[in-house]
């Protein structure tokens, strides 16, 4: 069927307006191996002239048609290059900038520490500040007057609020929120003096550096799950939390290695019914030895068993709702996509906006039908550009790679994951499916 497509002026975000529109790829495969994918036709003509009326003169548009079987079109959006002078102000306290649609973070840990459900202002400057270093050191040369005055802003922000930061942790963890914030105020005035000798190699891991220690005390703040999980899906798993995830693979025709090693965040803030329904099947072993389905360029993809579409229990598929966190939203939207409730212009809180985003796959009309299928968006392909993405709020992401997301390019079909382990947050899970377990915990040390 023909598809409508509406390019929106705020957000410049695409939408289709019925439910079976092009861009949705990430289908589960058929008992017989087959994938099930319908392209439908992009009305083109109508995008190119929307976007003429856009009033932004750096908007750039790409829009072609793709060959049946991919995605029906493609729209790219950059802002204007930053010069010296026009690099991002340091935000202050009560300044907090939102990022345009021309520059959306792309980060998986920046993207984890926004989404982290906490509202304290001083910290948040912090972060931000640190982050937009580096806008900075992209500039050719480095913008070291840029990097000066966002560093010089964070130390002032720090120093000045460190009672309101500190204010805001869980009372279980002052302690540990107190050396994490005087080891961040140290290694700030060790960056400024950095930033002084213009040392350009030693600025980004300073930066990164105060970034985990400033995520360690956003971690802090968090008091409790943040909200009650609606009853009828309080029987399912689910993560009321984090937990990071080792996945371990074994390569097949890698002419440089033939074994890697993915480090995986898994966010039950914002989406505890799908984070929760990975991490029990991974404490089931059900992703060892299973190989990658799917490595054409846009995703990576596993998780069918040989019997069917997804994980049994008694000859049950096991299901579970799309689930989408919306910032305006203090819980969860279930069960239906952005685009069905007429919200295709909001961006979820975990956006597929950085490579290696991790999401449910899916039936393609049927949004409660995720099971066991998992799949990794490589953000490279033009296909989904950030913050122009379709599937944003059609399919359930629930977490990032945080190292070794490099290899996902390098994924092909054959390849196995040979081992996944929860190695942090297990504490977290709640209702395991039945004959789920924790794994053993190691051995004892010798002497």
């Amino acid at each position: 069927p023909t598809t409508k497509v509406h390019f929106d002026v705020r957000s410049h975000k695409m939408a289709s307006s019925k439910a079976n529109y092009a861009t949705k790829p990430i289908v589960q495969r058929s008992p017989d191996g087959r994938k099930s994918m319908k392209t439908s036709k992009a009305h083109l003509e109508a995008v190119r002239a929307a976007a003429e009326h856009q009033p932004k003169e750096w908007m750039k548009k790409a829009v072609s048609a793709i060959s049946a079987g991919a995605l029906a079109m493609s729209v790219t959006a950059s802002g204007p290059v930053l010069e010296p002078a026009q690099a991002a102000a340091p935000m202050e306290v009560m300044q907090l900038a939102k990022l345009t649609a021309g520059d959306p973070q792309k980060n998986p840990n920046a993207l984890l520490r926004n989404a982290l459900p906490i509202d304290n202002k001083p910290i948040r400057a912090i972060q931000q500040n640190l982050e937009l270093i580096s806008e900075d050191l992209r500039v050719p040369g480095v913008n070291f007057r840029g990097v000066s005055s966002k560093v010089n802003a964070s130390y002032r922000v720090a120093t000045k609020n460190k009672d309101k930061i500190l204010a805001d942790v869980a009372e279980d963890k002052k302690a540990a929120a107190e050396d994490s914030m005087a080891k961040l105020v140290k290694g700030l005035e060790a960056l400024q003096e950095t930033v002084k000798v213009q040392d350009k190699q030693e600025v980004p891991l300073l930066q990164q550096e105060l970034l985990r220690y400033v995520g360690d005390i956003e971690q802090d703040m968090v008091k409790g799950f943040p909200f009650e999980i609606p009853q009828e899906y309080s029987n399912l798993p689910a993560l009321k939390g984090r937990a990071t995830i080792t996945m371990d693979l074994s390569l097949k025709d890698n002419p440089v290695t033939d074994k890697a090693r993915m480090v995986i965040v898994v966010d039950g803030y914002n989406a505890p019914i799908t984070a929760g329904n990975f991490v029990d099947l991974v404490n089931k072993k059900f992703y060892d030895g299973l190989e990658i389905q799917r490595a054409d360029g846009f995703v990576v993809q596993t998780g069918k068993p040989e019997d069917g579409d997804g994980y049994k229990i008694d000859g049950k598929l096991q299901t579970i709702p799309l689930e989408v966190k919306v910032p305006a939203d203090e819980v969860p939207l279930y069960g239906e996509t952005l685009e069905n409730l007429g919200r295709f212009q909001e961006t979820p809180v975990l956006p597929f906006n950085a490579f290696g985003t991790l999401a449910m796959a899916r039936s393609e009309f049927e949004p409660n039908s995720a099971s066991s299928q998992i799949f990794w968006l490589l953000k490279e392909s033009e296909l989904t550009p950030s913050s122009a993405n379709l599937l944003d709020g059609s399919y359930g992401v629930f977490g990032y790679v945080v190292q070794g997301a490099d290899i996902l390019q390098d994924l092909k079909v054959g390849d196995v994951i040979t081992s996944a382990k929860v190695v942090a947050g297990q504490e977290n899970l709640v209702n395991p499916r039945r004959g789920s377990s924790p794994p053993a915990p190691p051995p004892a040390a010798e002497e």
